[in-house]
């Protein structure tokens, strides 16, 4: 295993390509000597160490004791550890680094991947997830620290050490604090009759949730029952992953039906990321994608600061991020507000550090999202986080219904002021490298040698970007701006019609997943001719592109 998305991540069991105890110990004694080498004061600062609910019964393994294991390296070396004692959400540990000062934090969980799987996902000192060069060097100082240290297999010393302490009724009330700061309208609550389901989809949410909800002054929403307490083998869904729709929300679904409840909030199993879904009049569940929501949080976030804020001047230091296979929405609404927009790379690890550099220059970062419903609506957690976004979901849709209007109109107003955009995103399995980097030297030389393709079907293409060679066709000398990678396939298709398509590898799952949207300028207020381009489009991009026959590409639908 090589460190990818701020992390490793694999299936548990025996192997060096697994998530086991000796990767563990390895994986750490690496970490350890890169916190050394960084940081002169790393045995007065410290690590913090998390860890979600998973468990492998046939591996003995399970993410508590990998945590255990990580802190043995650790404090045998030194290096004071604040260790949780209970599970918890990641996004307390990136937020336990930023409070305490820490010099990194680890989180041990796999998040919505299937339940034999786990992972490690770290965190650097300024309270964001790794990124280069600390990936490289860290894998580098793994291999030069195989062999198990005397004491790295003794985790009794965690039960007996003066240097783990537990952060974890201290983060958990200071989260909750800094989260008070955000609600703009605790009033509403009395003032509509509002109900609200919650599932935690068998992970760590739930806890942390309901804690939410009365941080707010809220009722606290409904647990869905069979879902509510940690399970490692997520018994009722085929994927813990809400982003998933509606095969996750089946229970959620009849709980609210059953008790009259107009919203439900999911999150995945270690609780960054968030799913919402909305009855309609119909009667029929409306599951918001994660660029929809992404509108809507940005819309409600930026509404609230702009009440706080009526000065114009304020703007010229306000920021929203979002990744670059996410939707344009909020470039839409930062270009008539006359706030700042940026694009990242994909992940969270981009937008975390980038958002760092801007409050680090006295800039205020009011929100960050990608499509993968993952949502940073504070400056206090620089990563997705679940709970925060769970509590501000819930505000704005208690002041719509005050309004006696509901999140689904307010998301058509928004398109109406700022135009529509339209996405459609999926992708497909594909367990074969050999075939992925085909497809994509494919795209590259599909008119000949170093020739992009001109055309998909019957749409016109006006510009293309690789983030894998750093070319791009609409900058003066063909270079990207945005950082590239040659461990990652990704290509960007700007189409004349105003749609915006891009396909990339998965850093985690063996996946291509691609990614469409239909930029419409404000006014253009016909959306079924939108959807019916868009989908055009995309059904162009499957039999152009990937053409799945040929490639042996299994389709999935999202």
């Amino acid at each position: 295993m090589k460190f990818g998305t701020a992390g490793i991540r694999s299936t548990m069991g025996p192997g060096f390509s697994r998530m086991n105890d000796l990767t563990i110990i390895q994986t750490t004694q690496g970490l350890c000597r890169c916190l050394e080498k960084s940081f002169s004061d790393v045995k007065a600062r410290g690590v913090v160490i998390g860890f979600d609910a998973r468990a492998h019964s046939p591996s003995g393994s399970s993410s508590q004791r990998f945590a255990r294991l990580a802190a043995t390296v650790l404090i045998s070396q030194g290096i004071p550890v604040h260790l949780f004692s209970q599970i918890t959400p990641t996004p307390l540990v990136p937020f336990t680094v930023s409070q305490l000062k820490l010099c990194a934090g680890i989180m041990v969980t796999a998040s919505h991947n299937p339940k034999q799987d786990n992972g490690y996902k770290v965190y650097w000192d300024n309270g964001a997830q790794i990124v280069a060069p600390y990936d490289q060097e860290i894998a580098q100082a793994v291999d030069e620290n195989l062999e198990p240290w005397s004491e790295s297999w003794n985790d009794k010393l965690v039960d007996c050490s003066s240097l783990i302490k537990d952060p974890y009724e201290k983060m958990k009330s200071k989260y909750l604090e800094c989260l008070q700061k955000h609600c703009f309208h605790r009033d509403i609550n009395k003032e509509t009759k509002l109900k609200f389901v919650h599932t935690s989809v068998h992970g760590v949410g739930h806890e942390f949730i309901q804690a939410a909800f009365a941080s707010f002054d809220f009722t606290p929403p409904l647990a869905v029952p069979e879902q509510k307490d940690p399970d490692p083998e997520f018994p009722t869904v085929k994927y813990p992953n809400p982003e998933e729709g509606k095969d996750v929300l089946t229970l959620s679904f009849a709980l609210a039906d059953k008790e009259g409840a107009t919203v439900i909030l999911a999150n995945d199993p270690d609780a960054d990321r968030l799913a919402v879904a909305e009855k309609q009049e119909s009667g029929e569940w409306k599951v918001f994608s994660g660029n929809e929501l992404g509108a809507l949080l940005g819309w409600w976030i930026f509404t609230c600061w702009k009440r706080q804020n009526p000065e114009s001047s304020c703007l010229k230091n306000v920021y929203m991020l979002s990744s670059t296979v996410s939707s344009k929405i909020l470039r839409a609404i930062a270009l008539k507000e006359g706030f700042h927009f940026e694009e990242t790379l994909t992940g969270f690890k981009w937008m975390g550090n980038r958002a760092k550099d801007l409050i680090d220059k006295g800039n205020t970062v009011l929100f960050a999202f990608e499509e993968a419903i993952g949502y940073m609506s504070t400056e206090f957690v620089l990563d997705k986080d679940g709970v925060s976004a769970a509590a501000i979901v819930a505000e704005s849709a208690s002041y719509l219904a005050t309004k006696n209007t509901t999140l689904s109109q307010q998301l058509r107003a928004i398109y109406e002021e700022y135009g529509y955009h339209l996405s459609k995103a999926s992708y497909f399995i594909c367990h074969d490298p050999g075939t992925i980097d085909r497809l994509f030297q494919n795209l590259r030389n599909y008119n000949g040698k170093s020739e992009y393709p001109k055309t998909c079907g019957k749409f016109e293409i006006s510009d293309i970007r690789d983030l894998t060679t750093g070319y791009d066709s609409s900058q003066p000398d063909k270079k990207a701006v945005l950082p590239t990678s040659k461990n990652s396939h990704m290509i960007t298709f700007t189409f004349k019609n105003g749609c915006v398509a891009t396909m990339r590898t998965s850093g985690t799952e063996p996946k291509i997943k691609y990614y469409a949207e239909f930029c419409a300028p404000p006014g253009n207020s016909d959306p079924e001719k939108l959807k019916e381009e868009l989908n055009d489009l995309v059904n162009a991009l499957v039999e152009h592109f990937f053409q799945p026959d040929k490639n042996g590409l299994t389709s999935q639908s999202t």
